[in-house]
């Protein structure tokens, strides 16, 4: 599921906490007798465009020392990756990695980890979108494949790897993030699933209550 995006600067885009950019400092200082209420419509149109990343969950497989990875179709080709995909809206990180699973390689996934947080930016040969994704690692166990089900759209098979033979091909990589999670679960890298934490609100209609 794509979106639309309005793209900002880094420079143009305020901190964590809220302070307004240096995009809102500009609009506001081009108006001298600027009131209050004209510096907050600055800052709510500005933060209505604010960047955001892509947000995706993978699953890093392992069994006797082979990893589940999916080669994919590509504008660049057939490329691998881990087992991942985009979160969708009213879906937790847990929820989405064992779907994306499923649905890449006909698995049932069981997650029992939390590998971590990864971020990497790409740019797209055929458009030149400059896209940054922000990646939530799972590891786990899968089942065997159910024949009855078909592999998702632009997946082409799936192969088990050594951790050697796919440092050995990092031109067929979908991101480097593939490697780089595997070097993560091979350095013995762990956290327990309740570290992401899913407030019950993600599941219903949103209030008319402020923002976390």
């Amino acid at each position: 599921m794509k979106s639309v995006q309005t793209v900002l600067q880094p420079q143009d885009v305020g901190d964590d906490l809220g302070a307004p950019s240096s995009a809102v400092h500009s609009a506001v200082a081009a108006q001298p007798s600027a009131s209050p209420a004209v510096a907050a419509n600055a800052a709510q149109t500005v933060h209505k465009t604010r960047w955001k990343p892509n947000v995706t969950v993978a699953a890093v497989i392992e069994r006797n020392g082979l990893f589940l990875l999916v080669e994919e179709e590509t504008s660049d080709g057939l490329l691998l990756n881990n087992p991942a995909g985009h979160l969708d809206p009213g879906e937790s990180p847990l929820q989405a990695v064992v779907r994306e699973t499923l649905e890449e390689t006909a698995c049932g996934f069981t997650p029992t980890g939390f590998l971590g947080m990864y971020m990497s930016r790409f740019r797209r040969t055929r458009t030149g979108e400059d896209t940054t994704y922000l990646r939530l690692a799972f590891v786990g166990d899968v089942g065997e494949p159910d024949p009855t089900l078909q592999l998702d759209e632009g997946i082409v098979r799936t192969v088990w790897m050594t951790a050697d033979e796919i440092r050995a091909c990092p031109e067929r990589h979908r991101s480097p993030l593939v490697v780089e999670c595997i070097e993560s679960y091979l350095a013995g890298q762990r956290f327990p699933l309740e570290i992401v934490s899913v407030h019950d609100s993600l599941f219903t209609a949103p209030a008319l209550n402020r923002a976390a």
